[in-house]
């Protein structure tokens, strides 16, 4: 761990990274799963999920859970400042093409996301109604 507010380092930086991108560093360096990781939370799956894909953020009391449990501290996860995790050992440029690219990446992933809970939902509503003609 490392504070970032030495200015050397600015890999998980507000600029660099998004509250997701930090959360999830920070659960894959302490070798937690997504699922592993919502148990000792107390939240479902797609909870976590969400807060990594950045499509929602945990309310103040489960955000202070969350630094504890990552060992990092609030203010990393929320902006890339004070006491969080080191960058990677080999940190590649990132152009601003990539950046767009890392983006829109990110983006599309949220989006099957979404798609993947509303073709459940309706998988569910079908089955239902399969069983009510019965």
């Amino acid at each position: 761990m490392q504070s970032e507010t030495d200015g050397e380092n600015d890999w998980y930086s507000d600029e660099a990274a998004t509250f997701g991108d930090r959360m999830a560093g920070a659960r894959e360096a302490l070798g937690l799963t997504q699922a592993e990781l919502a148990r000792r939370m107390g939240v479902k799956l797609k909870t976590v999920r969400a807060w990594e894909e950045d499509l929602n953020e945990p309310r103040a009391n489960k955000l202070q859970m969350l630094a504890g449990v990552l060992n990092v501290s609030i203010m990393w996860l929320l902006n890339g400042e004070g006491d969080g995790l080191d960058a990677p050992e080999q940190e590649v440029p990132v152009s601003p093409d990539m950046r767009d690219l890392l983006t829109e990446i990110r983006g599309v992933k949220s989006e099957m996301g979404l798609l993947a809970d509303k073709l459940g939902r309706l998988e569910k509503k079908l089955r239902a109604t399969l069983k009510e003609g019965m």
